[in-house]
């Protein structure tokens, strides 16, 4: 059986084991209503003492939070000492406009972007075309990026299980080989839950000479059957061993936040004792979850830290 409130250790002074701390960073999205944005800050609040080492904030398809994703950077910026990082696309908008968006960016002090080719307009699953006066790939978002700003930082996607429009695995590195050459320094990984199948990945990375880190995108399930087919509709695979956790449990959310929280500490906790030492967590904005799976990874609170 895992003992989940095992630390991560390394070899210390002397020989010794020493205890790490896992580097994790956490995903927002931007609130709709004001409800939402009261959700967002309580969460904000409550996981900034864990000390990340970013936060991320979504944008939406076709730039359709645009807004409201520059709105919360800028809070974040403003409010807390958090450092953000702040999602684009490609998607919906010519080459001069997403230039305008990192200038903007760069303006209000953001020095950290993951750059995404983002979703097809029409949805998931329907065929993609790039604005013919935009960039045209997640690459040549990267190398415009770090053209225009050679001090930001960009993080970009990696897929365990391969993009689901890509060919075969060769062509979907060949595509991350590219983001690299761009001058992107992090992978963050799409959701799995299989851990041999990040592994595997990493090993097919490494093979091919990218040594950048690819961090794991964690995703705790607090509503199953919603995440699910979210999930499964950008190519990630749910185990049956998995799902069968949760039979049973539509009408108990008590019980399922604690499968969850129980499944998603065994998953990190396991990675971590594989050598994983960096984590990405899809927090939903919620704050529940994620703040017990960080406490399971041996990682406490900081009284200091400054939060909204």
């Amino acid at each position: 059986m895992t003992d989940l409130t095992t630390p991560v250790t390394s070899d210390g002074p002397n020989g010794r084991l020493a205890v790490t701390r896992p580097a994790i960073s956490f995903e927002f999205f931007p609130p709709k209503t004001e409800e939402m944005e009261r959700n967002l800050w309580e969460t904000i609040n409550r996981l900034a003492p864990l000390d990340p080492k970013f936060v991320s904030v979504t944008y939406g398809a076709g730039g359709s939070t645009r807004e409201r994703t520059h709105s919360t950077i800028a809070r974040i910026l403003k409010e807390t000492s958090l450092l953000p990082a702040a999602h684009l696309t490609c998607v919906g908008a010519s080459r001069g406009e997403i230039d305008e968006i990192v200038d903007r960016y760069h303006e209000v002090g953001v020095r950290h972007i993951v750059a995404l080719r983002g979703d097809p307009v029409g949805g998931i699953g329907t065929p993609y075309s790039s604005h013919p006066e935009g960039y045209q790939s997640s690459a040549d978002l990267v190398a415009g990026i770090k053209k225009r700003h050679a001090d930001i930082e960009v993080s970009v996607s990696a897929y365990p299980e391969k993009h689901p429009e890509a060919r075969d695995f060769d062509a979907d590195i060949d595509t991350l080989q590219a983001k690299v050459d761009a001058g992107a320094t992090r992978a963050i990984t799409q959701v799995f839950f299989d851990n041999d199948l990040y592994f595997r990945y990493l090993d097919r990375v490494r093979a091919r000479g990218i040594d950048i880190p690819i961090v794991p995108g964690i995703m705790p399930m607090h509503n199953f059957k919603q995440a699910r087919n979210f999930v499964t509709r950008t190519g990630t695979t749910v185990p049956d061993w998995f799902a069968a956790k949760f039979e049973g449990l539509d009408e108990d959310a008590e019980t399922r936040k604690l499968v969850a929280a129980t499944v998603a500490a065994g998953q990190v906790q396991k990675l971590a004792k594989h050598g994983v030492d960096t984590f990405h967590f899809y927090t939903m904005n919620r704050a529940d979850l994620v703040f017990a799976i960080s406490h399971l990874l041996g990682i406490r609170a900081k009284s200091d830290q400054k939060a909204a």
